[in-house]
Protein backbone atom coordinates (compact mmCIF):
# COMPACT_ATOMS: atom_id res chain seq x y z
CA UNK A 1 0.00 0.00 0.00
CA UNK A 2 1.38 3.38 -0.88
CA UNK A 3 0.81 6.57 1.00
CA UNK A 4 -0.69 8.69 -1.70
CA UNK A 5 -3.82 8.80 0.27
CA UNK A 6 -4.05 12.40 0.16
CA UNK A 7 -5.14 10.04 1.60
CA UNK A 8 -3.37 11.66 4.12
CA UNK A 9 -3.92 15.03 5.42
CA UNK A 10 -0.94 16.79 6.87
CA UNK A 11 1.56 14.46 5.27
CA UNK A 12 1.02 11.66 7.79
CA UNK A 13 1.20 8.14 6.48
CA UNK A 14 -2.28 6.70 6.73
CA UNK A 15 -3.26 9.73 8.73
CA UNK A 16 -6.56 10.13 6.98
CA UNK A 17 -7.39 8.24 3.98
CA UNK A 18 -9.70 10.88 3.03
CA UNK A 19 -10.77 9.24 -0.23
CA UNK A 20 -9.70 5.67 0.13
CA UNK A 21 -10.57 3.05 2.72
CA UNK A 22 -11.22 5.34 5.66
CA UNK A 23 -13.46 7.78 3.88
CA UNK A 24 -16.80 8.11 5.60
CA UNK A 25 -15.76 7.06 9.08
CA UNK A 26 -17.04 10.07 10.95
CA UNK A 27 -15.45 10.51 14.37
CA UNK A 28 -17.54 11.27 17.41
CA UNK A 29 -18.11 15.00 17.95
CA UNK A 30 -15.32 16.60 19.97
CA UNK A 31 -15.38 19.69 22.13
CA UNK A 32 -15.12 22.82 20.02
CA UNK A 33 -11.51 23.98 19.70
CA UNK A 34 -10.57 27.59 20.40
CA UNK A 35 -8.23 29.67 18.28
CA UNK A 36 -6.16 30.35 21.38
CA UNK A 37 -5.45 26.61 21.71
CA UNK A 38 -3.11 26.90 18.73
CA UNK A 39 -0.92 29.79 19.84
CA UNK A 40 2.81 29.01 19.83
CA UNK A 41 5.31 30.15 22.44
CA UNK A 42 7.52 32.85 20.97
CA UNK A 43 11.17 31.90 21.23
CA UNK A 44 10.83 28.13 20.91
CA UNK A 45 12.35 26.27 17.95
CA UNK A 46 9.38 26.46 15.56
CA UNK A 47 10.43 23.36 13.64
CA UNK A 48 10.77 20.97 16.56
CA UNK A 49 8.85 22.63 19.39
CA UNK A 50 5.89 24.60 18.07
CA UNK A 51 3.42 21.98 19.31
CA UNK A 52 3.63 18.95 21.57
CA UNK A 53 2.19 16.64 18.94
CA UNK A 54 0.82 16.78 15.42
CA UNK A 55 -2.94 17.14 15.13
CA UNK A 56 -5.34 16.34 12.34
CA UNK A 57 -8.43 18.27 11.30
CA UNK A 58 -10.53 15.99 9.06
CA UNK A 59 -12.65 17.78 6.46
CA UNK A 60 -15.65 15.63 7.35
CA UNK A 61 -15.70 16.69 11.02
CA UNK A 62 -19.16 18.09 11.67
CA UNK A 63 -20.84 16.10 8.87
CA UNK A 64 -24.48 15.14 9.50
CA UNK A 65 -25.30 11.47 8.77
CA UNK A 66 -28.28 10.83 6.51
CA UNK A 67 -31.05 8.82 8.21
CA UNK A 68 -30.80 5.14 7.30
CA UNK A 69 -34.27 5.02 5.76
CA UNK A 70 -33.39 7.94 3.46
CA UNK A 71 -30.03 6.69 2.20
CA UNK A 72 -31.20 4.99 -1.00
CA UNK A 73 -33.36 7.93 -2.08
CA UNK A 74 -30.71 10.54 -1.31
CA UNK A 75 -28.00 8.50 -3.01
CA UNK A 76 -30.08 8.09 -6.16
CA UNK A 77 -30.70 11.84 -6.19
CA UNK A 78 -26.95 12.54 -5.94
CA UNK A 79 -26.24 10.41 -8.99
CA UNK A 80 -29.22 11.82 -10.89
CA UNK A 81 -27.92 15.39 -10.46
CA UNK A 82 -25.49 16.66 -13.13
CA UNK A 83 -22.26 18.37 -12.14
CA UNK A 84 -20.69 21.37 -13.83
CA UNK A 85 -17.08 21.01 -12.74
CA UNK A 86 -14.35 18.55 -13.73
CA UNK A 87 -14.13 15.63 -11.29
CA UNK A 88 -11.70 12.89 -10.29
CA UNK A 89 -12.37 9.20 -9.74
CA UNK A 90 -11.03 6.76 -7.18
CA UNK A 91 -10.97 2.99 -7.72
CA UNK A 92 -10.31 0.82 -4.66
CA UNK A 93 -8.62 -2.60 -4.81
CA UNK A 94 -8.80 -3.93 -1.22
CA UNK A 95 -6.20 -6.71 -1.32
CA UNK A 96 -2.62 -6.91 0.01
CA UNK A 97 -0.05 -9.70 -0.24
CA UNK A 98 1.08 -8.99 3.32
CA UNK A 99 0.06 -6.78 6.22
CA UNK A 100 2.83 -4.27 6.85
CA UNK A 101 3.28 -3.27 10.48
CA UNK A 102 2.83 0.46 9.82
CA UNK A 103 -0.44 0.08 7.91
CA UNK A 104 -3.80 0.86 9.49
CA UNK A 105 -5.89 -0.01 6.45
CA UNK A 106 -5.40 -3.72 5.83
CA UNK A 107 -8.64 -5.29 4.60
CA UNK A 108 -8.21 -8.57 2.72
CA UNK A 109 -5.33 -10.99 2.21
CA UNK A 110 -4.56 -11.30 -1.48
CA UNK A 111 -5.72 -14.47 -3.21
CA UNK A 112 -4.93 -14.70 -6.95
CA UNK A 113 -8.24 -16.46 -7.64
CA UNK A 114 -10.16 -13.43 -6.26
CA UNK A 115 -8.73 -10.91 -8.72
CA UNK A 116 -10.72 -11.61 -11.88
CA UNK A 117 -14.06 -11.72 -10.06
CA UNK A 118 -13.32 -8.41 -8.31
CA UNK A 119 -12.45 -6.73 -11.62
CA UNK A 120 -15.71 -8.11 -13.01
CA UNK A 121 -17.48 -6.37 -10.12
CA UNK A 122 -15.71 -3.10 -10.88
CA UNK A 123 -16.54 -3.22 -14.57
CA UNK A 124 -20.20 -3.94 -13.80
CA UNK A 125 -20.26 -0.98 -11.40
CA UNK A 126 -18.65 1.29 -13.99
CA UNK A 127 -21.19 0.23 -16.60
CA UNK A 128 -24.10 0.92 -14.23
CA UNK A 129 -22.84 4.28 -13.00
CA UNK A 130 -21.60 5.53 -16.38
CA UNK A 131 -25.09 6.46 -17.57
CA UNK A 132 -25.94 8.56 -14.51
CA UNK A 133 -25.95 12.34 -14.74
CA UNK A 134 -23.33 12.69 -12.01
CA UNK A 135 -20.79 10.61 -13.91
CA UNK A 136 -21.57 11.50 -17.52
CA UNK A 137 -22.29 15.23 -17.34
CA UNK A 138 -18.72 16.62 -17.21
CA UNK A 139 -15.13 15.43 -17.74
CA UNK A 140 -12.89 13.50 -15.36
CA UNK A 141 -9.24 14.53 -15.47
CA UNK A 142 -7.64 12.18 -12.93
CA UNK A 143 -8.24 8.58 -11.87
CA UNK A 144 -6.47 6.96 -8.94
CA UNK A 145 -6.41 3.16 -8.67
CA UNK A 146 -5.47 2.61 -5.05
CA UNK A 147 -5.77 0.16 -2.20
CA UNK A 148 -4.65 -2.15 -0.90
CA UNK A 149 -2.17 -3.22 -3.51
CA UNK A 150 -3.71 -2.83 -6.99
CA UNK A 151 -0.50 -4.01 -8.66
CA UNK A 152 -1.13 -7.45 -7.15
CA UNK A 153 -3.84 -8.01 -9.77
CA UNK A 154 -2.85 -10.06 -12.81
CA UNK A 155 -1.64 -8.03 -15.78
CA UNK A 156 -4.64 -8.97 -17.92
CA UNK A 157 -7.10 -8.02 -15.17
CA UNK A 158 -5.37 -4.67 -14.64
CA UNK A 159 -5.43 -4.01 -18.37
CA UNK A 160 -9.14 -4.72 -18.75
CA UNK A 161 -9.88 -2.59 -15.68
CA UNK A 162 -8.03 0.39 -17.16
CA UNK A 163 -9.63 -0.19 -20.55
CA UNK A 164 -13.01 -0.26 -18.79
CA UNK A 165 -12.29 3.06 -17.12
CA UNK A 166 -11.47 4.59 -20.48
CA UNK A 167 -14.59 3.08 -22.06
CA UNK A 168 -17.15 3.96 -19.39
CA UNK A 169 -15.92 7.26 -17.93
CA UNK A 170 -15.77 10.68 -19.67
CA UNK A 171 -12.00 10.99 -19.29
CA UNK A 172 -10.19 14.00 -20.69
CA UNK A 173 -7.66 13.36 -23.45
CA UNK A 174 -4.81 14.01 -21.00
CA UNK A 175 -6.40 12.28 -18.01
CA UNK A 176 -3.89 11.26 -15.35
CA UNK A 177 -4.44 7.57 -14.55
CA UNK A 178 -2.41 6.48 -11.54
CA UNK A 179 -1.83 2.87 -10.52
CA UNK A 180 -0.51 2.43 -7.02
CA UNK A 181 1.49 -0.61 -6.01
CA UNK A 182 4.63 -2.10 -4.60
CA UNK A 183 7.68 -3.68 -6.19
CA UNK A 184 6.82 -7.13 -4.82
CA UNK A 185 4.52 -8.91 -7.28
CA UNK A 186 5.13 -6.30 -9.98
CA UNK A 187 7.41 -6.64 -13.00
CA UNK A 188 8.24 -4.81 -16.22
CA UNK A 189 5.92 -6.96 -18.33
CA UNK A 190 3.01 -5.89 -16.14
CA UNK A 191 4.18 -2.27 -16.28
CA UNK A 192 4.18 -2.39 -20.08
CA UNK A 193 0.73 -4.00 -20.11
CA UNK A 194 -0.86 -1.32 -17.94
CA UNK A 195 0.88 1.47 -19.86
CA UNK A 196 -0.50 0.05 -23.10
CA UNK A 197 -3.96 0.04 -21.50
CA UNK A 198 -3.68 3.73 -20.54
CA UNK A 199 -1.98 4.09 -17.15
CA UNK A 200 0.10 7.29 -17.19
CA UNK A 201 1.55 7.24 -13.66
CA UNK A 202 2.91 4.56 -11.33
CA UNK A 203 3.03 5.30 -7.59
CA UNK A 204 5.20 2.77 -5.78
CA UNK A 205 5.19 2.35 -2.00
CA UNK A 206 8.81 2.19 -0.88
CA UNK A 207 8.82 3.65 2.66
CA UNK A 208 12.59 3.11 2.94
CA UNK A 209 15.46 1.55 1.02
CA UNK A 210 16.98 0.22 4.24
CA UNK A 211 16.74 -3.57 3.94
CA UNK A 212 16.93 -4.09 7.69
CA UNK A 213 14.11 -1.65 8.42
CA UNK A 214 12.02 -3.01 5.54
CA UNK A 215 12.30 -6.56 6.85
CA UNK A 216 11.21 -5.49 10.34
CA UNK A 217 8.14 -3.79 8.84
CA UNK A 218 7.08 -6.85 6.85
CA UNK A 219 8.28 -5.79 3.41
CA UNK A 220 9.32 -8.66 1.15
CA UNK A 221 12.05 -7.17 -1.03
CA UNK A 222 15.42 -5.74 -0.06
CA UNK A 223 16.28 -2.10 -0.56
CA UNK A 224 18.57 -2.78 -3.54
CA UNK A 225 15.85 -4.88 -5.20
CA UNK A 226 13.35 -2.04 -4.88
CA UNK A 227 15.90 0.48 -6.12
CA UNK A 228 16.64 -1.70 -9.15
CA UNK A 229 12.93 -2.09 -9.94
CA UNK A 230 12.32 1.66 -9.81
CA UNK A 231 15.34 2.29 -12.03
CA UNK A 232 13.98 -0.23 -14.55
CA UNK A 233 10.58 1.51 -14.54
CA UNK A 234 12.28 4.84 -15.19
CA UNK A 235 14.35 3.35 -18.01
CA UNK A 236 11.21 1.87 -19.52
CA UNK A 237 9.99 5.43 -20.03
CA UNK A 238 6.33 4.57 -20.46
CA UNK A 239 4.84 6.40 -17.47
CA UNK A 240 5.67 8.91 -14.81
CA UNK A 241 7.15 7.08 -11.80
CA UNK A 242 6.76 8.33 -8.22
CA UNK A 243 7.35 6.74 -4.84
CA UNK A 244 6.51 7.23 -1.17
CA UNK A 245 8.96 7.46 1.72
CA UNK A 246 8.10 7.46 5.43
CA UNK A 247 10.17 9.29 8.01
CA UNK A 248 10.13 8.41 11.69
CA UNK A 249 10.15 4.61 11.30
CA UNK A 250 11.44 2.57 14.27
CA UNK A 251 15.17 1.95 13.99
CA UNK A 252 15.50 4.25 10.99
CA UNK A 253 18.17 6.79 11.90
CA UNK A 254 18.97 10.13 10.33
CA UNK A 255 21.86 8.76 8.27
CA UNK A 256 19.64 6.09 6.71
CA UNK A 257 16.95 8.67 5.98
CA UNK A 258 19.50 10.86 4.21
CA UNK A 259 20.60 7.85 2.16
CA UNK A 260 16.97 7.24 1.17
CA UNK A 261 16.77 10.80 -0.15
CA UNK A 262 20.01 10.45 -2.09
CA UNK A 263 18.80 7.18 -3.64
CA UNK A 264 15.52 8.76 -4.75
CA UNK A 265 17.50 11.47 -6.51
CA UNK A 266 19.92 9.01 -8.11
CA UNK A 267 17.20 6.75 -9.55
CA UNK A 268 15.73 9.56 -11.64
CA UNK A 269 12.06 9.14 -10.73
CA UNK A 270 9.61 11.92 -11.47
CA UNK A 271 8.29 12.62 -7.98
CA UNK A 272 8.45 11.62 -4.33
CA UNK A 273 6.03 11.97 -1.44
CA UNK A 274 7.32 12.29 2.13
CA UNK A 275 5.08 11.07 4.93
CA UNK A 276 5.42 11.14 8.69
CA UNK A 277 4.78 7.84 10.43
CA UNK A 278 1.53 7.51 12.37
CA UNK A 279 1.36 4.84 15.05
CA UNK A 280 -2.19 3.56 15.58
CA UNK A 281 -3.06 2.58 19.18
CA UNK A 282 -3.66 -1.16 19.28
CA UNK A 283 -2.31 -1.62 15.77
CA UNK A 284 0.42 -4.10 14.81
CA UNK A 285 3.18 -1.51 14.91
CA UNK A 286 2.13 -0.18 18.31
CA UNK A 287 1.89 -3.74 19.64
CA UNK A 288 5.37 -4.63 18.38
CA UNK A 289 6.81 -1.52 20.06
CA UNK A 290 4.99 -2.24 23.33
CA UNK A 291 6.37 -5.80 23.37
CA UNK A 292 9.90 -4.56 22.78
CA UNK A 293 10.18 -6.15 19.34
CA UNK A 294 10.80 -2.75 17.76
CA UNK A 295 12.43 0.40 19.06
CA UNK A 296 10.20 3.44 19.63
CA UNK A 297 9.47 5.57 16.56
CA UNK A 298 10.93 9.04 16.17
CA UNK A 299 9.55 11.85 18.31
CA UNK A 300 7.67 14.71 16.62
CA UNK A 301 10.82 16.84 16.89
CA UNK A 302 12.92 14.14 15.23
CA UNK A 303 10.30 13.76 12.52
CA UNK A 304 10.40 17.50 11.96
CA UNK A 305 14.16 17.43 11.47
CA UNK A 306 13.82 14.54 9.02
CA UNK A 307 11.18 16.41 7.04
CA UNK A 308 13.24 19.58 6.83
CA UNK A 309 16.40 17.62 5.95
CA UNK A 310 14.64 15.92 3.03
CA UNK A 311 12.93 19.02 1.63
CA UNK A 312 16.09 21.11 1.85
CA UNK A 313 18.29 18.41 0.31
CA UNK A 314 15.92 17.71 -2.57
CA UNK A 315 15.53 21.44 -3.24
CA UNK A 316 19.32 21.76 -3.38
CA UNK A 317 19.34 18.94 -5.94
CA UNK A 318 16.87 20.79 -8.16
CA UNK A 319 13.57 19.31 -7.06
CA UNK A 320 10.46 21.51 -6.86
CA UNK A 321 8.15 21.31 -3.86
CA UNK A 322 4.57 21.46 -5.16
CA UNK A 323 2.77 20.60 -1.91
CA UNK A 324 3.52 20.00 1.74
CA UNK A 325 4.65 16.44 1.14
CA UNK A 326 5.21 16.13 -2.61
CA UNK A 327 8.26 17.13 -4.64
CA UNK A 328 8.81 16.74 -8.37
CA UNK A 329 11.72 16.82 -10.77
CA UNK A 330 9.91 16.17 -14.06
CA UNK A 331 7.47 18.15 -16.19
CA UNK A 332 5.33 15.05 -16.65
CA UNK A 333 4.57 14.64 -12.94
CA UNK A 334 1.39 16.54 -12.08
CA UNK A 335 0.11 14.79 -8.93
CA UNK A 336 -3.28 15.89 -10.23
CA UNK A 337 -5.53 13.57 -8.24
CA UNK A 338 -4.09 14.37 -4.83
CA UNK A 339 -4.07 18.10 -5.52
CA UNK A 340 -7.72 17.97 -6.59
CA UNK A 341 -8.77 16.05 -3.48
CA UNK A 342 -7.24 18.72 -1.27
CA UNK A 343 -9.34 21.32 -3.08
CA UNK A 344 -12.50 19.35 -2.27
CA UNK A 345 -13.52 18.59 -5.85
CA UNK A 346 -16.10 15.95 -6.73
CA UNK A 347 -14.66 12.46 -6.34
CA UNK A 348 -16.46 9.49 -7.90
CA UNK A 349 -15.71 6.26 -5.99
CA UNK A 350 -15.72 2.75 -7.43
CA UNK A 351 -15.09 -0.53 -5.65
CA UNK A 352 -15.48 -1.89 -2.13
CA UNK A 353 -14.37 0.62 0.50
CA UNK A 354 -13.85 3.52 -1.92
CA UNK A 355 -14.88 6.92 -0.60
CA UNK A 356 -16.23 9.85 -2.56
CA UNK A 357 -18.04 13.16 -2.40
CA UNK A 358 -20.42 15.13 -4.60
CA UNK A 359 -23.17 17.75 -4.32
CA UNK A 360 -22.49 18.41 -0.64
CA UNK A 361 -22.46 14.76 0.45
CA UNK A 362 -19.72 12.30 1.40
CA UNK A 363 -19.98 8.52 1.50
CA UNK A 364 -18.11 5.25 1.38
CA UNK A 365 -18.95 2.16 -0.62
CA UNK A 366 -19.62 -0.86 1.59
CA UNK A 367 -16.24 -2.35 2.39
CA UNK A 368 -17.13 -6.06 2.70
CA UNK A 369 -17.04 -7.57 -0.77
CA UNK A 370 -19.61 -10.31 -0.10
CA UNK A 371 -22.00 -7.90 1.61
CA UNK A 372 -21.62 -5.46 -1.27
CA UNK A 373 -22.48 -8.13 -3.83
CA UNK A 374 -25.52 -9.18 -1.81
CA UNK A 375 -26.82 -5.60 -1.56
CA UNK A 376 -26.42 -5.08 -5.31
CA UNK A 377 -28.30 -8.33 -5.97
CA UNK A 378 -31.10 -7.00 -3.74
CA UNK A 379 -31.15 -3.71 -5.70
CA UNK A 380 -30.00 -1.77 -2.63
CA UNK A 381 -27.42 0.99 -2.77
CA UNK A 382 -24.16 -0.57 -1.46
CA UNK A 383 -23.04 2.50 0.47
CA UNK A 384 -22.48 3.44 4.09
CA UNK A 385 -21.68 6.55 6.12
CA UNK A 386 -23.60 8.81 3.73
CA UNK A 387 -23.53 12.28 5.25
CA UNK A 388 -23.99 15.96 4.50
CA UNK A 389 -20.66 17.77 4.58
CA UNK A 390 -20.27 20.57 7.17
CA UNK A 391 -21.54 24.05 6.19
CA UNK A 392 -17.96 25.37 6.06
CA UNK A 393 -16.62 22.46 4.04
CA UNK A 394 -15.66 24.65 1.07
CA UNK A 395 -13.80 27.09 3.30
CA UNK A 396 -12.07 24.22 5.09
CA UNK A 397 -11.00 22.76 1.73
CA UNK A 398 -9.63 26.15 0.71
CA UNK A 399 -7.60 26.30 3.92
CA UNK A 400 -6.24 22.80 3.40
CA UNK A 401 -5.39 23.43 -0.24
CA UNK A 402 -3.78 26.79 0.51
CA UNK A 403 -1.53 25.41 3.23
CA UNK A 404 -0.66 22.43 1.02
CA UNK A 405 0.46 24.58 -1.87
CA UNK A 406 2.24 27.15 0.29
CA UNK A 407 -0.06 30.19 0.34
CA UNK A 408 -3.24 30.75 2.30
CA UNK A 409 -5.57 33.15 0.44
CA UNK A 410 -7.27 35.07 3.25
CA UNK A 411 -9.50 37.11 0.93
CA UNK A 412 -10.95 34.01 -0.76
CA UNK A 413 -11.68 32.31 2.56
CA UNK A 414 -13.22 35.50 3.95
CA UNK A 415 -15.59 35.55 0.97
CA UNK A 416 -16.84 32.11 1.98
CA UNK A 417 -16.93 32.77 5.71
CA UNK A 418 -17.22 36.49 6.63
CA UNK A 419 -15.46 37.24 9.89
CA UNK A 420 -12.73 34.64 9.33
CA UNK A 421 -9.90 37.17 8.97
CA UNK A 422 -10.79 38.90 12.21
CA UNK A 423 -11.06 35.57 14.02
CA UNK A 424 -7.63 34.30 12.88
CA UNK A 425 -5.67 37.58 12.77
CA UNK A 426 -4.12 37.13 16.26
CA UNK A 427 -3.29 33.50 15.45
CA UNK A 428 -1.56 34.30 12.16
CA UNK A 429 0.37 37.11 13.82
CA UNK A 430 1.50 34.69 16.51
CA UNK A 431 2.59 32.08 13.98
CA UNK A 432 4.55 34.66 11.99
CA UNK A 433 6.27 35.94 15.15
CA UNK A 434 7.02 32.37 16.26
CA UNK A 435 8.66 31.50 12.93
CA UNK A 436 6.07 29.24 11.29
CA UNK A 437 5.58 31.41 8.24
CA UNK A 438 5.17 34.87 6.79
CA UNK A 439 2.21 37.21 6.59
CA UNK A 440 2.32 38.74 3.13
CA UNK A 441 -0.43 41.07 1.96
CA UNK A 442 -3.62 39.09 1.93
CA UNK A 443 -1.92 35.74 2.42
CA UNK A 444 0.03 33.57 4.81
CA UNK A 445 2.96 31.50 3.57
CA UNK A 446 4.11 28.64 5.81
CA UNK A 447 7.85 27.91 5.83
CA UNK A 448 9.37 24.44 6.40
CA UNK A 449 8.41 24.55 10.08
CA UNK A 450 4.84 25.60 9.30
CA UNK A 451 4.61 22.95 6.59
CA UNK A 452 5.66 20.21 8.99
CA UNK A 453 2.98 21.28 11.47
CA UNK A 454 0.37 21.65 8.71
CA UNK A 455 -2.23 19.59 10.58
CA UNK A 456 -2.00 21.88 13.60
CA UNK A 457 -2.21 24.96 11.41
CA UNK A 458 -5.26 23.53 9.66
CA UNK A 459 -6.86 22.76 13.02
CA UNK A 460 -6.21 26.30 14.28
CA UNK A 461 -7.67 27.90 11.19
CA UNK A 462 -10.66 25.54 11.36
CA UNK A 463 -11.22 26.81 14.89
CA UNK A 464 -11.23 30.28 13.34
CA UNK A 465 -13.97 29.20 10.94
CA UNK A 466 -16.01 27.95 13.89
CA UNK A 467 -15.44 31.21 15.75
CA UNK A 468 -16.55 33.27 12.75
CA UNK A 469 -19.64 31.10 12.31
CA UNK A 470 -20.53 31.46 15.98
CA UNK A 471 -20.04 35.24 15.84
CA UNK A 472 -22.34 35.47 12.85
CA UNK A 473 -24.93 33.31 14.60
CA UNK A 474 -24.76 35.45 17.75
CA UNK A 475 -25.17 38.59 15.66
CA UNK A 476 -28.23 37.16 13.94
CA UNK A 477 -29.77 36.12 17.25
CA UNK A 478 -29.10 39.57 18.70
CA UNK A 479 -30.91 41.27 15.82
CA UNK A 480 -34.06 39.23 16.23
Amino acid sequence: MTMAKARMSGGSAHGAHDHHGAQGRHPAPAAAARVSDYFVRIGCDPLTGAFERRSFSPPWRGSRPVDTEDVDAVFKRIFATPRQETAVAYVHVPFCQTRCLFCGFFQNAWRPEAGAAYVDDLLAELATRSTTALVSSAPIDAVYIGGGTPSALAADDLARLVEGLRHYLPLTSDCEITLEGRAFGFDLAKAVKVADAGVTRLSIGVQTFSTEVRRRLGRKLSGPEVKSFLADLVALGRTAVVCDLIYGLPGHDRAEWCRDIEIVDQIGIDGVTLYALNTFPGGPLASAIEKGKLSPPATPGEQARAYADAVERLAALGWLQVSQSHLVRSVREFNRYNAAIKRGVTCLPFGAGAGGQAHGYRWRNVIEIAQRREMIAQHREPVEALALVPPDHAAHAMIAAGLETGRLDLVAIEALRPGFRVAVAPLLANWAAAGLGELSGDGFKPNHAGAFWIGNLTSGLSAGLQSATQAESNACCGSV
